[in-house]
């Protein structure tokens, strides 16, 4: 008997107290302080940095797709060729 009573004060000792959670207002509020903190962390690269960056992906993703256009272009052309010789 007297080792449940000492089981009961045990458990009852354990549990905290409930806190009180933040509104959500106040969550979303502290979100965006945090973001605007981190953006104005980030280093940005210069314009002219981004435009010869574009422009070099540009160009290639044009040669990488002109080759595999013409890659496309012999195979298909390699397959009909067999294609009249078998059939």
């Amino acid at each position: 008997m007297a080792e449940n009573e000492k089981l009961e004060a045990k458990t009852a000792e354990k549990k905290p107290a409930k806190k009180d959670k933040p509104s959500l207002g106040s969550k979303i509020g502290k979100f965006w302080r945090e973001y605007r903190s981190e953006l104005k962390k980030v280093v940005w690269a210069t314009r002219e940095s981004t435009i010869k960056n574009t422009l070099l992906v540009a160009v290639a993703v044009i040669i990488v797709g002109a080759c595999i256009g013409l890659l496309d272009f012999a195979f298909s052309n390699g397959i009909l060729a067999l294609g009249k010789l078998v059939g």
